[in-house]
């Protein structure tokens, strides 16, 4: 890998990490695993910029296809240990553990978490990418690989939805 590379890569770690977190739904080990695996992917050369985005909007692209497919791959294992597991023990039950890594929020975090998870999530996604990793729409619709237009409109939508969700819970934050 070129310094230039690991110097601009090294620049975006606390943001691609974020958005690593976000792909990954909020799972704090599977972020640090694609990240990691995104960086492996930077460093072995099987990714490579090619200039046709911004620098940041590449690596953030690099970031969510590295999470769909660590998602697949762990759907996978999951399908065949639940199976084994089933014929071993004659049990149906899903074995694996749930590992839910939360960050503890206050209650206005909370309320914003929540509303989010309700949003589709084209529209969490182009929210998170404009107000969490401050890129323009542009850059969120090469990332998403979505047509500016399309990324316009989840961005309308997921902002209107949002606002509806949110108005109830600022007036009083102890509904929902």
């Amino acid at each position: 890998m070129e310094r230039e590379t690991a110097d601009q890569l090294e620049t975006l770690h606390p943001d691609a990490f974020g958005w690593a977190l976000h792909c990954c739904s909020g799972d704090l080990s599977r972020a640090e695993d694609v990240l990691q695996n995104a960086y492996l992917k930077a460093a072995s050369g099987q990714v490579q910029f090619s200039g046709a985005s911004s620098f940041k909007t590449w690596w953030f692209g690099v970031i969510r296809l590295t999470a769909l497919e660590e998602f697949r791959k762990q759907r996978y294992r999951d399908s065949l240990l639940a199976k084994l597991w089933s014929r071993w023990t004659g049990d149906s039950t899903d074995p694996s553990p749930n590992p839910a890594h939360r960050v503890e929020l206050d209650e206005r975090s909370a309320a914003l978490q929540r509303a989010l998870s309700r949003l589709p999530n084209r529209q969490a996604e182009v929210l998170h990418l404009v107000f969490y990793q401050d890129l323009h729409l542009r850059e969120a619709a090469i990332v998403m690989k979505v047509s500016l237009g399309s990324a316009r409109q989840h961005y309308e939508r997921g902002k209107a939805k949002l606002r509806s969700l949110l108005t109830p819970s600022l007036e009083n934050p102890h509904e929902t």
